[in-house]
């Protein structure tokens, strides 16, 4: 039996990747895979317009970081990095749904790479209904979002015009130190 063993920590490195302080290790039915330690992820490349229904991280999250490793690297094709993705979600215990989803995703950021046609037929019967489920929620978000950001930008020029003070670089620290 497949499984993914230990739990992940990590650093951050910046507002969108991380390092691992420990190795993910896969041990497939015919290969164990490690991601070492020191290894930078983005957890899973979700576009911030879903990340409501798929946030970056989750019980997914040994998948992603094994995923980015794999196409990241010469190991494995992409078809077969996005096979081992799926796969290994299911027996983290990800949902049928959420994870044939996920899968659609990552295949067609992989242009659909390595695909047979009956993969390719699979994904269609994926791909379309998730996309047509998606696409107004996602729309509804991206343009509030939008919204938000201008009204952001106008609050901020204010802020700056009316109160310079606020705008000064600060430190931060524990009082009286």
């Amino acid at each position: 039996m497949a499984y993914l063993q230990g739990y992940v920590a990590v650093e951050e490195v910046d507002e969108n990747a991380w390092r691992l302080l420990r190795p993910v290790i896969y041990s497939g039915r015919d290969q164990t895979f490690e991601v070492p330690v020191g290894f930078v992820t983005d957890f899973a490349s979700v576009p911030a317009a879903f990340t409501w229904l798929v946030p970056r991280y989750g019980v997914y999250t040994k998948a992603a970081v094994l995923h980015d490793f794999l196409c990241d690297g010469a190991i494995v094709s992409r078809a077969d990095a996005d096979g081992i993705f799926r796969r290994s979600m299911r027996e983290l215990g990800v949902s049928l749904l959420r994870r044939w989803v996920m899968w659609a995703a990552v295949r067609l950021h992989s242009r659909l790479r390595g695909i047979s046609a009956r993969e390719f037929a699979i994904w269609l019967a994926v791909a379309i209904p998730a996309t047509v489920f998606l696409l107004v929620p996602a729309l509804v978000v991206v343009v509030w979002s939008a919204l938000f950001w201008v009204g952001e930008a106008v609050v901020f020029g204010f802020e700056r015009l009316f109160h310079p003070e606020a705008n000064a670089p600060h430190e931060f620290g524990v009082a009286g130190h």
